[in-house]
C-alpha cells in the first residue's frame, strides 16, 4: 500500500501547487502589508500576526508571473519555510487556496526534462489529483535563489553583529 502525503492546494494563474502540509502553520484573508524599503521585487513586505512579524512573498512575482490585484479569493499562507540549517516563518500570497489534499508518494513525477530553458527548481514533482496535475513546491529550492528578509530588519544568511 502506498504512503499519502497531505497537500495544501492553491491557485495561482489558473495553475495548482501543493506546500506540504508539515509547513503550513495557518491561512490568512489578504490584509495591509507594511512596505519595507529597497526589499526585492517579489517581498511584498512585513505583517504582524498576534504579535509576531512575518515578511509576506508575493508567489506570483516569485515565479515570474504578472502580479495582480487582490480579490477576496486572495490569501496569505503563513509557512514554515526552511532556509539553511533552520525554519523561518513566510508568507506566500496566492490566487486562492483550494483544499488540503492527499497524494499517494508513489504517483509524484519527476519534473519533466524537456531541454531549453525552463526554470523548474522549484519543484519537488508532479502529483494528480483526478484529471488535475498539481506542481508540489519544493520550498528550500523556492527560496534558495533570493534573500527574504526575516524579523529585525537582516536578510537572511546576512551576518549577524555578536
Amino acid at each position: 500500500m502506498a504512503a499519502t502525503s497531505q497537500y495544501l492546494t492553491l491557485g495561482l494563474a489558473e495553475e495548482i501547487f501543493g506546500i506540504s502540509i508539515r509547513n503550513v502553520r495557518e491561512i490568512l484573508d489578504m490584509r495591509s502589508i507594511s512596505r519595507l524599503p529597497h526589499a526585492p521585487d517579489f517581498l511584498l513586505g512585513m505583517i504582524d500576526v498576534r504579535g509576531s512579524g512575518y515578511p509576506i512573498v508575493d508567489l506570483r512575482i516569485k515565479l515570474g508571473l504578472p502580479s495582480v490585484p487582490s480579490t477576496e479569493a486572495t490569501r496569505i499562507i503563513i509557512l514554515d519555510v526552511p532556509v539553511k540549517d533552520r525554519q523561518i516563518g513566510v508568507g506566500f500570497v496566492a490566487d486562492c487556496v483550494f483544499e488540503v489534499t492527499g497524494i499517494d508518494d508513489d504517483v509524484i513525477e519527476p519534473v519533466p526534462e524537456v531541454g531549453g530553458k525552463w526554470q523548474s527548481d522549484y519543484a519537488a514533482g508532479i502529483g494528480r489529483k483526478g484529471e488535475k496535475f498539481i506542481v508540489i513546491f519544493d520550498l528550500a529550492k523556492l527560496m534558495a535563489t533570493d534573500k527574504v528578509w526575516e524579523p529585525g530588519g537582516a536578510p537572511i544568511g546576512a551576518p549577524r553583529a555578536a
